[in-house]
């Protein structure tokens, strides 16, 4: 009688690398695939362009920068900005100071956004194409 939508999932199934919780990293972080973070990062988690990388925040993890990635888990502490190209998800422990944008998202109750939320949209093209048809009339005196 109820069909559930089936069109959210993230696409990268195994983490390929893990930042434990005894782990502080200060510095920008790059990588591709999957990370977990269980530790502190005080510095940018960015995912390779092109990538279809996933982003695990656990609830014992805290990144103190921005966050650049294809897919995200988020269930721990985001002191930045938090942009995501596909799909967000935001457990009930998510805690996130900063603005996000994403395409596609599931937050949870208990989570929390001190920021604004803004969606971006499903085809970037579609922007150029509207100001490709903007005409600019002549002004009469």
């Amino acid at each position: 009688m109820f069909r559930r939508k089936h069109n959210k999932s993230i696409e990268v199934t195994k983490l390929s690398s893990l930042m434990a919780v005894n782990v502080r990293i200060a510095g920008d972080v790059v990588f591709s695939g999957g990370l977990r973070v269980d530790g502190q990062v005080e510095g940018n988690v960015i995912g390779k362009d092109g990538d279809h990388g996933l982003l695990v925040l656990s609830e014992k993890g805290s990144i103190q920068g921005s966050v650049k990635v294809y897919d995200a888990v988020i269930n721990g502490t985001v002191s930045g900005d938090l942009e995501v190209e596909h799909f967000l998800e935001l457990q009930a422990n998510a805690r996130v100071s900063g603005n996000i944008t994403y395409r596609q998202l599931q937050m949870e109750c208990g989570a929390t956004v001190d920021g604004r939320l803004e969606r971006m949209g499903d085809a970037p093209a579609k922007a150029d194409a509207a100001e490709t048809n903007v005409v600019a009339l002549p002004v009469s005196a």
